[in-house]
């Protein structure tokens, strides 16, 4: 009798071969524990891949709008009252070396109205504004119908809408009318919305000297627009208020809008982590249901385990057969959901104008994660099948 026999060792392939045909003896029961694996996989993905998608959007419209642009507002008093900047605020702050552009817009008080039919009090949520007409270079704005003011327009009784007043107002076309207090102002054209300033979108502008004329403004800016050398933003910043009101510099308020975009990213990435924490519980669900799955075709196979241990598979053998099914189960799983999720995420990118992303990262990791869930999951349920005494599994019925 020779006493250097050895155990067969299953190859690799035979491995996997004898752990699929588990799985493809109970289809449903795999397809079910699968799916709650894919559910949390496409929601880590998907999340990703719009949370990357729409960061991608906004950052390219930051580049296309730039960072250098600083505004300036009028503030208060120590009392509380309002302060006014100064007529000459365009012209002081064109002195400052780094700026490139530099123009204002101020409130009119002028009450806009559809028509003369439409009552003073309905005002539709469309305030006036006096403008440049070198505004929209400043903002890189643009029009979408009609001309901007020029030389001559801003001094007659013409208006250009925000892209939300023209929706209040009904406004779709150039040449319409409306109501500025009692005057009768000609619509001569419709803005793109503009990012940077929102708050232009929903106002009706006229000329400075036509606010002047015809509705009695005084002249002084509310707001002023600067933009200069993306290296220089900084200093101009920190001189900006004192240049304006050289005698209450505190009186001055000095922003950046594109800040609101930046916060706006990193709003984003916050609720980016807490929908991965949502798809990290429907992952761990999917996990149990893994583990769950395994336990029960432990149990439901006991004569299959002893059969195959009574005819020489070591124990070794029994828990990589069962271990591999586990992890082909969580494979399954992840690259379902994973592909569901780029579909998903490139779908709805699309939907949105936006450039779908999908980073590699995000699949690889998705992967990972159902491997070592499927290791997990099956690790107890192998070694269970393992210590199964052939004689005790063969008599179960």
């Amino acid at each position: 009798m020779r006493n250097d026999l050895k155990p067969a060792r299953l190859s690799a392939r035979d491995v996997l071969r004898v752990g699929a045909v588990g799985l493809r003896a109970r289809r449903a029961r795999v397809v079910l524990s699968a799916l709650g694996i894919a559910i949390g996989i496409a929601t880590m993905v998907t999340v990703i891949g719009l949370s990357e998608s729409s960061r991608s959007d906004l950052m390219a419209q930051l580049d296309r709008l730039g960072t250098n642009l600083l505004t300036a507002e009028a503030g208060e008093d120590r009392e509380g009252n309002p302060l006014k900047l100064p007529k000459s605020a365009v012209a002081m702050v064109e002195r400052i070396g780094p700026v490139q552009h530099a123009t204002a817009t101020a409130e009119v008080d002028a009450r806009i109205r559809r028509s003369d039919l439409v009552p003073e009090e309905r005002t539709a949520g469309v305030t006036t504004q006096a403008a440049r007409t070198d505004l929209l270079t400043a903002l890189g704005g643009e029009v979408d119908r009609g001309v901007w003011l020029d030389a001559a327009s801003s001094r007659l009784p013409t208006t250009v809408l925000g892209s939300e007043a023209a929706k209040r107002l009904g406004i779709t076309g150039t040449g319409e009318t409306i109501m500025m207090n009692d005057t009768r102002v000609v619509v001569v054209g419709i803005l793109e919305p503009i990012v940077l300033v929102p708050t232009l979108d929903r106002v009706a502008l006229v000329g400075f000297p036509a606010a002047e004329r015809y509705f009695g403004f005084d002249g002084h800016p509310t707001t002023v627009f600067e933009r200069s050398t993306d290296a220089s933003v900084e200093e101009v910043g920190a001189v900006l208020a004192r240049t304006i009101s050289p005698g209450h510099p505190g009186g001055v308020k000095v922003s950046r809008p594109s800040d609101a975009l930046a916060a706006k990213a990193a709003t984003d990435e916050g609720l980016t982590r807490l929908m991965l924490g949502l798809g990290g519980v429907a992952l761990l669900v999917g996990g149990v249901g893994v583990a769950n799955t395994m336990v029960i075709s432990v149990l439901e196979r006991r004569q299959e385990i002893g059969l195959r241990r009574s005819l020489g598979a070591t124990r070794q053998a029994i828990r990589l057969q069962f271990l591999t099914e586990s992890l082909l189960l969580s494979a399954l799983g992840g690259v379902s959901g994973a592909l569901l999720g780029a579909a998903a995420t490139y779908g709805f990118a699309t939907v949105q104008g936006w450039t779908a992303v999908v980073p590699p990262w995000s699949l690889a990791g998705g992967l990972a994660a159902t491997l070592l869930i499927g290791v997990v999951a099956g690790l107890y349920p192998a070694i269970r099948a393992a210590r199964l005494h052939p004689t005790v599994a063969l008599n179960a019925v």
